[in-house]
């Protein structure tokens, strides 16, 4: 089964396919939807609804995790990250994938085992996980990744 995780953000949308085959998971794609800041605000989030339509269409994930808004302190960011996640959500739901979603401590605590985990310890387990030989860049994509990991532990064999 394969699953797309999300790490959604205006600037930089994070996103990771892992498929999981029993125990196994593996990397499929990686990589980070970049919009530039010259354009408006819904140029950029039709950027990210296209760039995402396009990894639904490509490699037909079965389900779609992203992680879930923590309060931020910068309330205009907290909005630009709400406002992507919208049109991740649209995206999802146009193609008819369901969504999970995921906070931060969940993911780690699926990643790492411990839900305090430092940033450089959730990255270097997705390293591992996956089998990759470098930890993934950038760190919106190294998120994702960590997401898609958080989703696929979830998944429970077909009875």
């Amino acid at each position: 089964m394969k699953v797309l995780g999300i790490d959604p953000g205006t600037a930089r949308t994070g996103y990771g396919i892992v498929s999981r085959e029993g125990g196994r998971l593996t990397m499929i794609d990686y990589g980070c939807l970049e919009t530039s800041s010259t354009l408006s605000a819904p140029a950029r989030l039709l950027a990210i609804h296209q760039a995402v339509c396009q990894l639904l269409d490509l490699h037909r994930p079965s389900l779609v995790g992203v992680e879930r808004l923590f309060f931020n302190r910068n309330v205009q960011t907290a909005f630009a990250v709400g406002q992507a996640k919208g049109v991740v959500l649209l995206a999802a739901a146009q193609h008819e994938v369901p969504v999970l979603e995921y906070g931060p401590h969940e993911v780690k605590v699926a990643v790492t085992g411990h839900g305090r985990a430092e940033k450089v310890q959730v990255q270097r387990m997705v390293q591992t996980l996956l089998g990759l030989a470098e930890i993934p860049r950038p760190d919106d994509a190294a998120d994702a990744l960590a997401v898609a990991i958080c989703l696929a532990h979830g998944l429970r064999p077909a009875a």
